[in-house]
């Protein structure tokens, strides 16, 4: 329903765009997250993949940060057994970030303020994302003697090289946005008050655009570090069969053949 908001820990709101918006909302955490807003997140994502009205998704948090990293305050609960890590690691914050990666429609982060831990690892998961200048990143793991988690030692090498990762998560310093923009960990940086302007215009723009198309360009790009070209181009003409089937594709056939923009649906 157009207009609809969810309260609580995250926020999900729809409108009549197709535009799904997501908030972290533990503004005096920073938004760190807890494994209730962890599980929400999930659900709402892989309900998005499903839902034919939703056309792209928002992301962002509340207050001045974006997200602080994992809620640890609730410390370990007990003796800790070999392989507990693993598992929690697993069932977690893996479980999100993958949730963005895998969302079949596209993510757009609308980064408002400090992203740290895996909260960095949530932004730069996400398809798309907008900065506001104030905004940083940071890579805190190394800081407290810990590995990094989130998918960080996979997702930084495909975004910046194997050496500035290793320094990013060696040394734990703060990237501001604008550097970030620099490296290639996003996309646009804009003054604070002009965040939501520009996030609304790029989430309008995708909103009207073919969803399936996108769906499995996504599919194609987080996949093509991973694989030898001759499977990459198998994928992708594979890619091309299915979305021909769809309405978008026949619509942006005929609208380039009439001479006029296209008018898609997200079917």
């Amino acid at each position: 329903m157009s207009g609809t908001t969810a309260g609580g820990p995250l926020l999900v709101a729809r409108d009549g765009a197709g535009v799904l918006r997501l908030t972290l909302n533990r503004p005096e955490a920073l938004n760190a997250v807890t494994a209730d807003m962890r599980e929400r997140l999930v659900a709402e994502l892989d309900s998005a993949s499903a839902d034919p009205g939703i056309r792209v998704v928002v992301l962002t948090g509340a207050g001045r940060a974006f997200c602080s990293g994992a809620d640890l305050s609730g410390g370990s609960g007990g003796e800790r057994l070999p392989g507990d890590v693993a598992r929690m690691l697993r069932r977690g914050v893996q479980r999100m970030v993958a949730a963005v990666l895998d969302c079949e429609k596209p993510v757009l982060c609308a980064l408002n303020g400090v992203a740290a831990g895996v909260g960095v690892q949530l932004a730069l998961a996400c398809d798309l994302v907008v900065a506001a200048e104030g905004a940083s990143l940071v890579q805190v793991f190394a800081k407290r003697g810990l590995v990094p988690d989130g998918g960080a030692a996979w997702l930084l090498p495909r975004l910046v090289g194997p050496q500035r990762a290793k320094e990013l998560l060696f040394l734990g310093e703060k990237v501001r946005a604008e550097e970030a923009q620099r490296l290639g960990l996003l996309n646009r940086v804009v003054p604070a008050e002009e965040l939501e302007k520009a996030v609304s215009e790029w989430a309008e723009r995708l909103a009207a655009g073919p969803t399936r198309a996108y769906a499995l360009t996504k599919a194609l790009v987080n996949a093509s570090l991973d694989v030898d070209r001759a499977t990459a181009f198998e994928a992708e003409a594979t890619a091309q069969e299915i979305n021909m089937t769809t309405r978008d594709a026949q619509e942006g056939v005929r609208a380039f053949v009439e001479r006029r923009e296209a008018r898609f649906d997200g079917r």
